[in-house]
């Protein structure tokens, strides 16, 4: 994380005087600065498994929100210490809840929200709005407010300053005091709303945090998957412009699969498929349903039936366009040392059968895996083509950036065909 320089040290002030506050800022302080007049960005911040691990002693605060090193570390302990399966990813509420039971009140200074990370402040953020709940539900609302601009040798100046502002408390208290937020995002600028949680942990709040023509950032790879992928599909069948960073982390496999079937003479074997095998970091099947519904979109498939089984696994049936059936499978696959983002792909098979041309298996894998399991099953009279999918570990902030940089104001068209598929072969 690297702090930004700001203008004043972050002001408590009460709920209601922060809009007037805010107002007064500029024109008070900086008379020759309006601010950036780019977007505003509410973060959504609970960052429950860090709250957890500070108050058990299991880490050093300040609590910051960043999914920093020591953090990952200490939540991969408390999976081992805590008895959890040893699949289990480091940051989920599983993690949270079982940390929940251990004994301890450690404290530490909560900085989440009260600094702006250098991949958002290089867009030039106008406003930045953090809620904070914290882990004392009966903490009473404290808001934090001030000045910030980028550092100098960043390329930062006064003419793209912006504020932050902090809601601190308790999740009752936090919903209480969500009326300040309209006057806080001017109707001339953007507003983008970041879930920075799991998706089915506070619904009602999501629901008003979120409402159109805010624009949605989420993870589906954090919540319960059903709950995830209908959330998904009912935002984008309600036109909000949704951006998910679990579909943003697909963006190597889409391009590697892309590349395997570039050359001519195998662009054919794509309208032959049979068969396709995805595999998935354990009981988590979001990104390897939404891969496997891209596929099919792009092909022009229509699903037949589906099922689910008791190994966890999700197997459907398509019809190609001429007809042809085309099998389906998402399955789960143990991890020792999962990614932080639950149900990340492992790796893909897609068998071609072309009537005048060899049959063709196509093997991608991650990685941190070898292809060695996707190549069972009967794989020697094949054209065998393997490849590794570059995946790139980025921190969550960097992936945002990626998305707010865009500007989209409607979803990613690809994304708004998968998903609906997606969430009726998880039903």
């Amino acid at each position: 994380m690297s702090p930004q320089l700001t203008l004043q040290t972050p002001l408590e002030l009460p709920p209601s005087e922060v809009p007037s506050y805010l107002e007064q800022l500029w024109s008070r302080d900086q008379p020759n600065n309006v601010g950036a007049h780019t977007f505003c960005l509410l973060i959504w911040q609970p960052a429950w498994v860090e709250q957890q691990l500070v108050r058990t002693g299991r880490l050093d605060g300040p609590i910051t929100g960043v999914q920093r090193t020591q953090l990952i570390e200490a939540g991969r302990q408390a999976v081992i210490d805590g008895d959890l399966p040893i699949g289990t990813p480091p940051l989920t509420q599983d993690v949270a809840r079982c940390l929940s039971q251990m004994d301890g009140d450690h404290t530490s200074e909560d900085l989440r929200g009260q600094h702006v990370d250098a991949v958002l402040s290089h867009l030039r953020p106008r406003r930045l709005i953090t809620l904070a709940p914290n882990l004392k539900t009966e903490q009473q609302l404290e808001t934090l407010v001030a000045a910030y601009c980028p550092l100098p040798e960043e390329g930062g100046g006064t003419a793209a300053c912006g504020d932050v502002v902090v809601l601190r408390g308790g999740k009752p208290s936090l919903q209480q005091g969500l009326s300040i937020l309209d006057p806080l995002l001017p109707d001339d600028l953007p507003a983008w709303v970041w879930w920075n949680g799991a998706l089915d942990e506070a619904p009602d709040l999501l629901e008003q945090l979120a409402s159109a023509p805010r624009r949605l950032i989420l993870d589906s790879a954090l919540g319960e998957p059903r709950h995830c992928l209908n959330l998904l599909a009912d935002r984008i069948a309600a036109h909000q412009a949704v951006n998910d960073l679990n579909w943003l982390r697909l963006g190597s496999w889409h391009q590697t699969l892309a590349m395997v079937f570039d050359p001519p003479h195998r662009r054919d074997a794509l309208g032959h498929v049979v068969q396709l095998d995805i595999d998935v970091e354990g009981n988590h099947p979001v990104q390897g349903l939404l891969l496997g519904s891209w596929i099919a979109d792009r092909l022009g498939w229509t699903l037949d039936n589906h099922a689910h089984h008791s190994d966890q696994s999700i197997t459907a049936t398509f019809k190609r366009p001429d007809g042809t059936a085309v099998k389906m499978r998402v399955a789960p696959v143990p991890m020792g040392q999962p990614s932080i983002h639950p149900g990340q792909i492992v790796g893909l098979r897609l068998i071609c059968k072309p009537d005048d041309q060899p049959a063709i298996c196509v093997i991608l894998c991650a990685e941190s895996g070898g292809c060695m399991r996707l190549e069972a099953g009967g794989m020697a009279s094949l054209e065998l083509i393997e490849e590794v999918v570059p995946v790139q570990h980025l921190p969550v902030e960097a992936d945002v950036s990626r998305l707010l940089e865009g500007g989209h104001d409607s979803t990613n068209p690809l994304l708004a065909a998968a998903a609906p598929l997606a969430a009726k072969l998880i039903s």
